[in-house]
């Protein structure tokens, strides 16, 4: 990309993003990632037929799903995987001031939009973004940069994470008011594992780690609500068409699809009988459609992402790139436990929790994040690739100090 555009972005420091030039990819991840991708779109279109029939147009969420994923595309491709990663660590300021502002905006009344209960989407017209989707993303990067430019006050001082604390308890707080723990829940794991692999103190990491595990009961108990969804968790069919209504038809749709499954298409819990199965429990829809030979290619697909993810990351790390190692470590941990908590909510392992399967389940924001969040990826992978290995001669150790 060449000319005035170019040029327009030479203010902002992204004059490499001017320039012509081939972006190395991970095969691998491309290979997960689209695939996951495509069988998602297949799955949305079958586990949504019948609720887009009775809205005049059978494939009225697989048009919208494709118009989100036209857009991520495009926003990754043509702009993220360009975008020296230096840049972001630059405006990481501004990054989080963003999402902070995100949050605060949606809890406005007549600014953030209600449904079901919850307060999560600020209408742009035509669109809807759920603020928390992007506002998750802004935190990971603002996090990567910071763990860049203060790593060692990390590693060696307990007030390292003072500052990363208080945002990430500032941010939960407001997630949790609109109300959605478990984005809440997602995001404070995902900080605390990049913190942990970028060899934070080890006595600070324990005391959060007890912080966080009281505060976090504390929240799941103070709501009826979500006491509610704690005893349905332990036994759903106690109360099969109220409280364990969703769980007890993820569970039948699971354990129909036995060895092969039905086929594609065929799942009967799908009919009306399985709230949310094209967003919260499309993988219940997929068991029962493919099996649990679909449900091993499933887990193996995200085995197989999350795995290059940490593999990139440490590509980055071994070559002295600390925001791009640790912007790898919060995206595939975010994915990684995203994926695990969705389908262990649906196979009634986990208590239920409205959070989508990442590349997979129906909606917009989760998805042109989720396809930004790669391209962010391939981004790390490719500078880390132009790179030779740094020598450290003497580490600095988790602890340390």
């Amino acid at each position: 990309m060449t000319g005035r555009f170019a040029n327009l972005l030479q203010p902002l420091g992204l004059r490499e993003y001017g320039r012509e030039e081939s972006i190395r990819v991970d095969r691998w991840l491309l290979l997960a990632a689209f695939t996951l991708l495509g069988w998602g779109l297949v799955m949305l279109t079958s586990a949504s037929i019948v609720q887009g029939e009775r809205l005049g147009n059978e494939y009225y969420f697989l048009i919208r799903q494709g118009v989100a994923v036209l857009l991520g595309l495009f926003i990754s491709g043509t702009i993220v995987t360009r975008v020296p990663l230096k840049f972001y660590v630059k405006v990481r300021a501004w990054l989080l001031l963003l999402a902070l502002v995100m949050l605060i905006a949606v809890l406005i009344p007549g600014v953030g939009r209600t449904a079901n209960d919850a307060t999560r989407w600020i209408s742009l017209g035509i669109i809807n973004i759920q603020v928390a989707e992007v506002a998750r993303l802004l935190i990971i990067m603002w996090m990567a940069g910071y763990l860049a430019t203060r790593l060692e006050l990390v590693q060696t001082q307990k007030r390292g994470m003072l500052a990363p604390s208080l945002v990430l308890v500032v941010a939960m707080f407001l997630v949790v008011k609109q109300p959605d723990f478990g984005t809440a829940a997602i995001m404070g794991m995902t900080i605390f594992l990049m913190a942990w692999l970028a060899g934070a103190h080890l006595w600070m990491m324990l005391i959060l780690t007890v912080i966080g595990l009281f505060v976090g009961y504390e929240v799941m108990t103070m709501e009826d609500y979500r006491n509610t969804r704690l005893t349905s968790f332990v036994d759903p069919w106690a109360d099969q068409f109220g409280s364990g209504y969703q769980l007890s038809n993820a569970l039948i749709a699971i354990g129909s699809g036995g060895l092969f499954g039905r086929g594609l298409g065929e799942s009967i819990q799908k009919l009306f009988y399985l709230p949310e199965a094209h967003t919260d429990f499309i993988f219940a829809v997929l068991a029962e459609e493919f099996g649990l030979i679909g449900v091993l290619a499933l887990i193996g697909l995200y085995g197989m992402l999350i795995w290059r993810g940490f593999v990139i990351a440490q590509m980055a790390w071994d070559k002295g790139q600390v925001f791009g190692a640790s912007l790898a470590w919060g995206i595939t941990s975010w994915i990684g436990i995203q994926a695990y908590v969705n389908m262990g909510v649906n196979m009634g392992l986990l208590p239920t929790k409205g959070l989508t399967l990442p590349l997979m389940s129906y909606g917009g924001s989760s998805m042109v994040v989720s396809l930004i969040a790669i391209g962010l990826l391939l981004r790390v992978y490719h500078e880390a690739s132009l790179q030779p290995v740094m020598r450290r001669e003497q580490p600095v150790t988790r602890g340390e100090g």
